[in-house]
């Protein structure tokens, strides 16, 4: 690689770290307490010039990254990103948020390439095309049918996902966020916010699945949509009914908060799957969301899933590639994202 080039590379790298540190260049000049100006680093980001090495290690010190960070090839971009957010994100939060993920989806596909393991997501519905709800039920059904998940709950949604060939990654971020499904690199992405309990995680990727599964007509409401095939997905139609019966007038709290625990779905989304399948009628509906608001479920439900959502392929891959010495314990901590002492104390269980 040219001289050129490598400062090309450098300068993107230097701005992407920043960006995902959520900094200025002011407070990444304050952070280094104005060792190093604000013009400077952002000579250093156009590619004007470049720091002498104890300024690279500060900055990398600052930013909370290995120096190696600065001199991987920024070949990564994302493409038909779709959020899912609770409220609107600052696009200094955006930024950080995706730097982030395209940081470690970096190491996972270098992870995957040394040790040949790489997956690839095949769509089984794929041409699936959603106009209403009815086609909503049939294509969870056939996506359950596909993969040979019966109608019973899934014991972990992300390790489906993940043996499915998606790359599933959790970052920690505000809880503003709850997740995104991109494409990169040919691949596909879904990341999710680590902070969020196991019932948020399993309905936020099965949501996230939606936006690449499935075919849905401009004339929907594209969130509503996936929002409602992930309640399809989680509880079945079949065992629904089978739990409710098909007409309802009434639902106790205690059914509600038992099926969250079995199926791993927020109360709310149970009943927006009660009223989905029209099992109860809208004002049913409406007047157990007031009753959750005034007793405050609406921020705190009641009810805890038993099983654990939790992305693991790439550590299992960091860690096996570490131990069958396919890479360097320092390669490997600098893939892990870790230092090399706390690495090696994961790795062994030595202290």
């Amino acid at each position: 690689m040219s001289a050129i080039n490598q400062n090309i590379d450098f300068a993107e790298r230097l701005a992407s770290a920043r960006r995902m540190a959520g900094l200025s260049l002011q407070e990444l000049a304050d952070l280094m307490e104005n060792s190093i100006s604000k013009q400077a680093i952002h000579q250093f980001e156009q590619g004007k010039s470049k720091p002498e090495a104890g300024t690279l290690q500060n900055m990398a010190n600052a930013l909370k990254v290995s120096l190696d960070y600065f001199f991987r090839s920024n070949t990564l971009t994302f493409e038909k990103l779709a959020y899912r957010k609770k409220v609107k994100l600052t696009k200094t939060e955006e930024a950080a948020i995706q730097e982030t993920a395209k940081d470690k989806l970096e190491r996972y596909f270098e992870v995957e390439s040394l040790t040949d393991t790489v997956l690839k997501f095949q769509n089984p519905i794929v041409g699936t095309y959603i106009t209403n709800q009815e086609d909503i039920e049939k294509a969870a059904e056939s996506l359950r049918q596909k993969w040979e998940l019966g109608v019973k709950p899934i014991p972990s949604v992300i390790e489906m996902l993940e043996e499915k060939g998606l790359k599933v990654i959790e970052i920690d971020a505000s809880y503003a966020f709850q997740g995104f499904s991109a494409a990169a690199n040919e691949e596909l992405v879904i990341v999710l916010n680590k902070k969020d309990d196991a019932c948020r995680k399993r309905f936020t990727a099965v949501h996230e699945l939606a936006h690449i599964v499935l075919d849905i007509d401009e004339s929907l409401d594209e969130e509503k949509t996936c929002h409602s095939f992930a309640g399809a997905f989680l509880f079945p139609r079949q065992s629904v009914i089978e739990v409710f019966s098909e007409k309802r007038k009434k639902v106790a709290f205690a059914e509600l908060k038992q099926q969250k625990e079995y199926y791993g779905l927020s109360i709310q989304a149970i009943l927006m799957r009660l009223r989905n399948l029209e099992i109860i009628n809208d004002s049913t509906y409406k007047g157990f969301m007031i009753w959750m608001t005034k007793m405050g479920y609406r921020t705190k439900e009641p009810g805890q899933y038993a099983g654990v959502e939790k992305a693991m392929r790439f550590s299992g891959l960091v860690y096996r590639a570490a131990i069958e010495e396919v890479v360097s314990l320092s390669k490997a901590a600098s893939l892990a994202g870790q230092s090399l002492g706390d690495f090696r104390r994961t790795l062994t269980g030595n202290n």
